[in-house]
């Protein structure tokens, strides 16, 4: 059987697996970064309040304009809100300290998408 390459080849750096099959080391900083270059798209026609934590009663950072596309770095429960995409409990953190409700983030699905932030 021939073997063709195709296209660049990267050379990966591997780091260590736990006995519990968890990534640690290398191999989950390559996991984190790889998440977080996915953009998801904001609700089109909303302008979606960027929070310091995960509800409405957190200060807002700043405001994204419309047709903003975001990474999600990790999500973690918090305040309920209902938008677009339906009522979710799931805020999406987009940088260090923002978070956005899911409900305004198109994710294509009603649970987690990314880690559970810690």
């Amino acid at each position: 059987m021939a073997v063709e390459e195709v296209g660049e080849v990267t050379e990966v750096a591997t780091g260590v697996v736990t006995e519990a099959g968890t990534a640690t080391g290398l191999e989950a900083e390559a996991e984190t970064l790889a998440a977080a270059d996915v953009l998801y798209p904001i609700a089109p026609g909303y302008r979606v309040n960027v929070r310091s934590g995960p509800g409405t009663n957190y200060t807002v950072v700043r405001t994204l304009p419309y047709n903003a596309r975001v990474p999600i770095n990790c999500q973690k429960p918090g305040q309920s809100v209902s938008g677009p995409y339906g009522t979710s409990k799931l805020w999406d953190n987009i940088a260090n300290g923002e978070f956005v409700s899911d409900a305004y983030v198109k994710t294509g699905s009603d649970g987690y998408v990314a880690p559970r932030c810690a």
